[in-house]
């Protein structure tokens, strides 16, 4: 009775994490300009790994009889990383458009953004 639960629950999980994944892949090459673009690898991607990570440590005590902290530790980096990431590559973008940033019609960006903040972007007054 146990393995049939953890069977369904697993199965629920890898299907769970693959739509996410396939969500997240088909948002970072269909939305239109890198900042949009962002969205999909750090939420919609990491989801799907994070949900693929847990059946696997779910699979892996009920199955083969030990549990092993690789998968949590990697979810754990996993989820550490994305945003910071996210936001390197966010900060990065935005100094090397300088004032501007690149034209999104669905953003009504058309002039550019507005001065950023010192704190935003590690310019000096």
């Amino acid at each position: 009775m146990l393995e049939q639960i953890a069977e369904i629950a697993i199965s629920l999980l890898i299907l769970l994490g693959g739509a996410f994944a396939l969500i997240g892949s088909w948002g970072l090459v269909r939305l239109p300009s890198l900042m949009t673009r962002l969205h999909g690898p750090t939420k919609a991607t990491t989801l799907g790994v994070g949900g693929t990570l847990i059946a696997s440590m779910v699979y892996f005590p009920v199955y083969e009889g030990h549990f092993s902290a690789h998968e949590l530790l990697i979810a754990l980096f996993l989820f550490i990383a994305a945003p910071i990431t996210a936001n390197m590559i966010a900060k990065a973008h935005l100094h090397r458009q300088g004032n501007g940033i690149d034209p999104n019609p669905a953003d009504d960006i058309r002039e550019g953004l507005p001065e950023p903040r010192i704190w935003a972007t590690f310019r000096k007054p």
